[in-house]
């Protein structure tokens, strides 16, 4: 199976040294990005399948930049790390799915759930792409018994 790739973005720099340090050993590609720009050039150059993002940050919100993302690459993975629980949108988007999961601040690595959650986020992502995978190739094997089927009528 192919190696997925997870973004981090957040705006505090040391937040992501930790991630780095942290997150070493597992066993996914991973970027880092201070801002919402530098994400959005290395979704332009890499294949990403997981973003986990801050939410507050200066040019956009967390949220806003997964649904930006989301209109090129459909089947990105969202993770949120929010201070706010009370955050409206943020809960509306749980609720409809836009978000796989939101990890609530503070967190820390090796002391939570954060790295099984990460995990859990290339997980789904490989269903659902095996999933599509699988009905694209029903699709493809319904179209070749069709085309043999219009084939064999037209011979008569």
């Amino acid at each position: 199976m192919e190696k997925r790739t997870v973004l981090f973005v957040d705006d505090d720099v040391i937040v992501l040294q930790s991630l780095e340090r942290g997150l070493l050993d597992e066993s996914y590609n991973k970027f880092f990005a201070k801002t919402c720009k530098e994400a959005h050039e290395i979704l332009q150059q890499e294949e990403v399948h997981v973003i986990v993002t801050d939410m507050c940050m200066p040019e956009m919100t967390g949220l806003d930049l997964l649904r930006t993302a989301r209109k090129e690459h459909s089947d990105i993975i969202g993770i949120v790390l929010s201070g706010y629980e009370q955050d409206t949108d943020l809960q509306n988007a749980v609720d409809q799915g836009e978000i796989f999961r939101l990890i609530m601040k503070p967190w820390k690595l090796g002391g939570t759930n954060f790295e099984k959650i990460v995990r859990q986020a290339v997980d789904q992502y490989n269903f659902q792409n095996g999933q599509r995978q699988s009905e694209d190739g029903k699709l493809e094997q319904c179209k070749a018994k069709l085309r043999k089927w219009i084939k064999l009528g037209s011979n008569k």
